[in-house]
């Protein structure tokens, strides 16, 4: 019978960082690489799920994540590519949501209870 090791580790994070935590671990388990600023983008989206591209856009500009809108649109193309978005509506007032699949929680107190068993 093989022995396992239990870890227990608690963290008091910020709302923020647990939502990028979830974005992270999601795309680490499915192989999918993002960078840096396309997880802030992401980050965003999943606090204000249901935008307006051109909104998302302004917001990513304006917190200097991108540093224009074009910029941010062709982000957000390339996240799209990678399933972690999609986009629905015509075409002036396109919205964009997180994908569903990855089940990221953004309201309220976030408590994650993640058991990963490595063999």
């Amino acid at each position: 019978m093989a022995v396992v090791r239990k870890v227990d580790k608690k963290v008091r994070s910020s709302r923020i960082k647990v939502i990028k935590y979830q974005i992270l671990t999601f795309c680490f388990f499915k192989n999918i690489k993002v960078t840096n600023t396309e997880l802030e983008l992401l980050t965003e989206l999943s606090v204000n799920n249901g935008m307006e591209i051109n909104d998302l856009c302004e917001q990513l500009s304006v917190k200097c994540i991108y540093r224009t809108k074009q910029s941010a649109r062709n982000a957000i193309s390339k996240v799209e590519k990678k399933t972690l978005i999609f986009k629905d509506g015509d075409a002036r007032k396109k919205k964009i949501w997180i994908s569903e699949e990855m089940n990221i929680e953004t309201d309220g107190s976030i408590l994650l209870d993640m058991k990963v068993l490595g063999v």
